[in-house]
């Protein structure tokens, strides 16, 4: 009786053959997930590759090759076989479709960012500025780039009220989500304006109306307000150090305004935001922008 010919290449053996179709192989899977997330997700992609390229390779054979007089049951086994191993070791290569299988698999399971969303709508409507429930998450390029930007434009307004440069940039970050929310105009016009200061009666420049969110009564409530513009961010911290130096609002946050905590909680008590967090927020955020000012120095 004729031994089936050895059909695992290269050193392969039985065990290597794992595929997502064996029900205790997907149990071992939902194992690894719990303990290394990374590992199965790239368990699976390899998996779902080798499926796929032995799909593949079946149907090229079936368009290609025609019947011939040894073929048998036996022959169809051996050259499933075949395929199969093949494919087990195609699957997982660099540049390969399990990588993309990959990423998208870790995406969905929350394991890296994915790409941020383009959530800017058509001017049917008045734009609304994002609330601002928790402090911005720190992205990790832009934050750096945002410091920098406006590092300049910070000590310049530092210089004209005494209040640290950090801590206006904090309060620049947590009011546009580390730049990433512009109060832009029904027009599409950017109002540049990094601190959310609203337009009064005593504003005479131009404005912007957005849908914002307010808190009255501790509840948050929609509502349209008008935002001063600026031709620039420069302007913005220059206004916003004119506000703090000749307000009487703020003339307690201004008497401690070199201390983190009580500048940060001043604000909150003076109502620069309605928002009965801001306070803890702002503080958080001067933390991180102090902390990334240091690994940039």
């Amino acid at each position: 009786m004729a031994t089936m010919p050895n059909l695992l290449l290269g050193g392969s053996t039985a065990s290597d053959v794992k595929l997502a179709s064996d029900g205790r192989n997907l149990d071992n899977l939902r194992r690894g997930a719990a303990q290394d997330p990374k590992g199965a997700a790239k368990e699976a992609a390899r998996q779902f590759e080798s499926l796929f390229m032995s799909e593949l390779m079946k149907s090229m054979r079936a368009s290609t090759q025609a019947s011939g007089l040894m073929d048998n049951a036996g022959t169809k086994l051996g050259t499933e076989m075949l395929d199969a191993q093949l494919a087990v070791k195609t699957a997982g290569r660099p540049g390969g479709l399990s990588e993309v299988i990959e990423k998208q698999l870790e995406r969905q399971m929350g394991l890296v960012p994915g790409p941020i969303p383009n959530t800017r709508r058509a001017n049917e409507s008045l734009p609304t500025v994002q609330e601002t429930t928790a402090a911005p998450k720190v992205p990790e390029k832009s934050a750096a780039g945002f410091v920098r930007q406006h590092t300049a434009a910070a000590e310049a307004a530092a210089a004209e009220t005494g209040i640290p440069a950090p801590f206006m940039l904090a309060q620049a970050a947590l009011e546009t989500g580390w730049g990433k929310r512009e109060i832009i105009g029904r027009d599409g016009t950017n109002s540049h304006n990094l601190f959310g200061i609203k337009a009064g009666g005593s504003w005479n420049g131009p404005s912007v109306e957005v849908t914002t969110t307010e808190y009255i009564g501790g509840q948050p409530r929609k509502m349209i307000q008008k935002f001063r513009a600026y031709a620039n961010e420069a302007e913005s911290f220059a206004d916003y150090a004119r506000l703090m130096k000749d307000s009487p609002r703020y003339a307690k946050v201004m008497e401690r305004a070199a201390d983190a905590k009580a500048f940060a909680m001043g604000l909150q008590k003076a109502g620069y935001a309605t928002d009965p967090l801001y306070g803890q927020k702002l503080g958080a955020v001067i933390n991180t922008t102090l902390r990334l000012q240091r690994d940039m120095a």
